[in-house]
This record gives C-alpha cells, structure tokens and sequence, in this order.
C-alpha cells in the first residue's frame, strides 16, 4: 500500500478543489522490469515487479457532464473536459492526456457521460523509467469502475483499456507489461508474465535479497523518443521471417533469413528472441535463489540492450557497470524501462545494499552532473481501492 502521506495529499488536494471528500479513492503501483525489455509487444515473456511506489486517485460524482481534474504533484495544476465523446487532445498534450484518453477509452467501453471530480497525487518518480503513466492510468480505471459500479471489468480488463489509452490517445505504443503488473502485481513476488496469453506465474523473490533501483537522472521520452520506431522494427523483422509476432521466431530462423534481413532490423530480433528467453530463465535463477546466474542474465541482457537494440546511452551503461562492479558475482544489474536514460535495476544481497549506494553515489554523476538517486524497494501488491 502507499505512505498515509500520499493518501493525505490526495484527500487534501480534493477537498481544497472542490470543497467535498471524495466517495472513492484507489492506488495502484509503479514497477519495475527485472527482465525481458520490449519482449511484451512482441508477445513474449517479461519479468516485472510492482512497486511500493503509487498513483493515487480520488473521485466523486458531478451533476454535470464535466470532468474536472487536480493535480498535487503539479502544483494543484488543473483541467476540465466534457465527458461526451469523442473527448478531445489538451492542447499542451502532457499529463492531462494520459487521463483524458482513459476517460475516452472508459466512455467507450460504457462507462456513463456523467461529471465527475479527480485529485491526484502520488510518488512515482516521474520520467524515470518506473512507469508512472500506467500507474496514473490504472489508478484511474480503478477508481472509475468503483465509482460508476462497472463490475464487469475485472483487473486483466481494466489494464488493456489503460494501456488502449497510452496506444491510442496519447500515441505511444507500450506493450501491455506496465498495466498489467500495475493492475495484478502480488506482494513479495515478480509475475512471470506471458504478454500473448496475459497468463501470469508468481515468482517469490528470494529471502534477503534486495530489489536497487538508480535514478540516472537521465530524463526519458519515450513518445517523443525512438520507442515506436523499435517497435516498427520488431513488426518488420517478424512480416520478413513469416510470423506473426516475434514471439514465434527463434534464433535458427534468424539465421536462415540473415542474409535477406536488414543488419539493424536483424539486431533488433535478436535482441527480442534473446531476452523473451532471459525472462524465462531467469524464473529458475530466482526459484533457486542462484543471484550468480540472475546477475549473469540481467549483465546479458544489458548487453542486447546496448548493441542489438541500441536503447541505452553512454551514461546508463556507466552506471550499470557501477552497479555490476560494486555487487559483484552476488548479483546483477541491467537497464530497466523503454530506455534513452531512465533507471537501472540492481538486485543484490540486503547485506550489500549500504556499500553499493555509497559506491555509486560517489563515481557516477548524470551527463549535466546530477547524483543518481538510489531507491530500494519491495515487490508490492496490484490496484486496489483505499478504506
């Protein structure tokens, strides 16, 4: 569950815009990828985490058909809509589109046009790569399918319209992974989760074992960035191999089209085959408790990451061999998120984490000469709604 801080900021932040409480207020996490990157709309494997990092949002019904929205975590920013479809872009994009496209995806879905007032607030760190969009997004449908009683729409249902938002309305082309584990994440476990069948596996972290994340302050973008251009790549390696997805190739078929394929385009499955399989794998690792071989498929996976995808900078890839250096053979680290800058995640012994900080803290700075910011974290539980 959230620090009782973020309950009271979103209460607060409701009552100050619209001098009421709310009648429902739901949270759901942030995560974490410990393994498998852009496997998920390729329809295979990934390994994630939710984290005890939320979104929080606080709803009440209008006697309008307006939708009126309050933002604490930017400075009580504001922003109405009417709920009548089609509901249109906010004209500086932003935050206010990831709300508005869920409230479009919900209208179509059948929620009513009825008013309604929204706060909110949370600390999931923003552009880090810990995926505050979805959490914000299914935080939201959450909380709406509470407040108009839509109980037909179960979490599995809810997260594929949240990420139906991001695809459709704000424009960027997630896979289902970051919904998914924001809607349905388990205590004390990363989900193996398989992204053709939505069927999800608990996988309980080791005792002792310490989930690190790295803020490398290197801020992301990933609508802006090369995310769709990936995954336009990924469709056209699969249409030159005869599958449907990259789910269905495997590295002999690879082969057997290397020298028809683009170079780039031949990196770029490489790269999905490889990792969807390191997800796989790495359920073993952690079952065992084998933090060596956890640490060398996380190393692996950066490396796919950094020369068949090409989705790290100079900066994270200081930063991951920090981590790798400082943890040594007991564990791992890689790149964690979409890429272009973000968060690296380092999983370790809990015995080891005060060294590993103070490692990193004084050998790596950001490109503009920022300290990383080091979060240790606990696999949490999914979406739900707040007494």
């Amino acid at each position: 569950m959230p620090h009782t801080l973020q309950q009271q900021r979103v209460l607060a932040a409701f009552s100050k815009a619209y001098g009421s409480a709310p009648a429902v207020v739901a949270q759901a996490p942030g995560r974490v990828n410990l393994i498998g990157e852009h496997t998920d709309y390729n329809d295979g494997y990934v390994l994630p985490c939710a984290l005890d990092f939320a979104t929080l949002v606080a709803a009440g019904k209008r006697d309008d058909d307006q939708i009126h929205v309050v933002a604490a975590d930017f400075a009580d920013a504001g922003d109405q809509f009417g709920a009548a479809l089609p509901i249109a872009h906010h004209p500086q994009g932003g935050w206010p589109d990831y709300v508005r496209g869920v409230l479009s995806v919900l209208r179509a879905a059948g929620m009513p046009a009825c008013g309604v007032n929204l706060a909110i607030a949370g600390n999931v760190p923003l552009g880090a790569g810990l995926s505050s969009s979805a959490s914000l997004e299914v935080a939201l449908c959450v909380a709406l399918r509470q407040l108009f009683g839509l109980d037909q729409l179960d979490n599995q249902m809810l997260a594929r319209l949240a990420q139906r938002a991001e695809n459709e309305f704000v424009g960027c082309k997630c896979g289902i992974m970051d919904q998914l584990i924001s809607a349905c994440g388990q205590a004390g476990h990363a989900l193996l989760i398989d992204c053709r069948s939505l069927a999800s596996t608990p996988v309980p972290m080791p005792a002792g074992v310490a989930i690190m994340i790295v803020e490398s302050k290197v801020r992301r973008g990933l609508v802006d960035g090369e995310y769709n251009l990936r995954r336009q790549q990924c469709e056209a390696a699969a249409l030159a191999m005869g599958v449907s997805k990259l789910r269905d190739a495997s590295l002999p078929l690879l082969e057997q089209y290397s020298a028809t394929l683009d170079a780039t385009i031949a990196r770029r499955a490489r790269h999905i085959i490889t990792d969807s399989a390191r997800a796989e794998q790495a359920v073993a690792a952690l079952a065992s408790g084998n933090l060596q071989r956890m640490g060398e498929l996380m190393a692996a996976s950066h490396v796919s990451m950094r020369d068949d995808f090409a989705i790290t900078v100079p900066a994270i890839d200081q930063l991951v061999a920090l981590l790798q250096q400082a943890i040594g053979p007991q564990g791992g680290a890689r790149m964690t998120g979409g890429g272009f800058g973000g968060c690296a995640v380092a999983l370790l012994p809990a015995e080891r984490v005060a060294a590993v900080r103070e490692h990193v803290l004084a050998h790596y700075r950001s490109p503009e000469g920022e300290q990383a910011v080091v979060h240790v974290c606990y696999p949490a539980a999914g979406a739900a709604i707040l007494p």
